[in-house]
């Protein structure tokens, strides 16, 4: 399987740049997994297909503002720096740029000095570990001084940083969005709710390799980032009930999907876990536990069209992305929505 079949024109207008004012007033297309024929709808009409007895999963992670703009201790020269995962309590592993400058021993100081960090460690990929060194609450500071890591196809201010929180973000550590939780509201979970559908709530801590291109030709000797996921018993019992009753289990965005398939075993019964997933979904996959998804409409020779290919068939899947852009669909993370059924 190739990188190229996965491939498609997308004309970069049709990125969106903001976020709409009314989370819920996307369009969503709906894509029948089987036949491969489409509707186009808003997303709150999401509710005339979901049926009592479904389950919902929505992955509660929340972004922290990970990207800090300082200066060079010594020199004064502009340091950008991106948290990628936290290591102990004040060291964190980063991405820096400009690289070059932060070898082992260089320090960087944010906000005139509020915040300082000192390079402990270069790893073999490139990324810094970084002792950072500060006063009061550690949160507190970091939302004082950082800023969103929005994708780089963003490149409009964000000027609101809770736009980019799903409305039921809880556990902090995730450098990006879980995207197509971005279209709930509230009041559209409650509805959900009081229509007899379940939700079911995981976390995965979303890394920045979501943004990382594919660069292997053949797609199976593409390597998955690591990320870290937790699933308690609470959701373990109503998604193994779910599938008990012949209910369908539809997940919120390709992070919830990477989830419930990473911790269910070979017959789809889900236990609590708390580990790193490198789950590679793909067409030829086998699902274990997803019947249905929302996503977002992606870029393309990702591997989460991949993913998504996976589910609905890379020529219905493919076809889809054609009519989105020919009826002027808006791609990406604040873009409109797909469900797969």
């Amino acid at each position: 399987m190739e990188l190229k079949d996965f491939d498609f024109e997308l004309p970069q207008e049709l990125i969106a740049q903001d976020p709409l004012a009314d989370r819920s007033s996307s369009r969503l297309m709906v894509l029948d997994k089987k036949t491969g024929s489409v509707e186009h709808r808003v997303f709150t009409d999401v509710l005339e297909y979901l049926r009592k007895g479904d389950c919902l999963v929505l992955n509660n992670t929340k972004v922290i503002p990970a990207r800090l703009l300082g200066s060079k201790m010594d020199t004064g020269a502009a340091i950008e720096v991106l948290l990628l995962k936290r290591h102990e309590k004040d060291v964190w592993e980063a991405l820096v740029k400009p690289g070059r400058k932060m070898r082992v021993g260089a320090t960087v100081s944010f906000g005139e000095g509020i915040l300082t960090g000192e390079v402990i460690e270069v790893l073999e990929d490139g990324n810094r570990l970084i002792r950072f060194d500060y006063e009061g609450i550690w949160e507190e500071v970091l939302d004082r001084l950082g800023e969103m890591p929005l994708p780089p196809y963003i490149t409009h201010k964000l000027q609101d940083k809770n736009r980019y929180q799903t409305v039921y973000a809880k556990y902090e550590g995730s450098a990006a969005a879980p995207t197509a939780g971005l279209h709930f509201t509230k009041e559209l979970l409650y509805e959900i709710e009081q229509r007899g559908i379940q939700i079911a709530y995981v976390t995965l801590h979303v890394g920045l390799g979501t943004f990382r291109p594919v660069k292997t030709e053949n797609i199976l000797e593409h390597h998955m980032h690591s990320e870290y996921y937790e699933v308690d018993q609470k959701a373990c019992d109503i998604i193994n009930e779910t599938k008990r009753r012949g209910g369908r289990v539809i997940c919120v965005g390709t992070t919830s999907t990477r989830t419930v398939e990473s911790c269910a075993n070979e017959h789809g019964f889900m236990r609590p876990k708390c580990e790193n997933t490198e789950i590679f979904i793909y067409p030829g996959y086998q699902f274990k536990v997803l019947d249905g998804l929302i996503t977002n409409f992606h870029l393309p020779q990702s591997t989460l069209i991949m993913l998504v290919s996976a589910l609905a068939g890379r020529e219905h899947v493919l076809a889809a992305y054609e009519t989105a852009v020919k009826e002027r669909y808006r791609f990406f993370s604040f873009g409109d929505a797909m469900l797969i059924v």
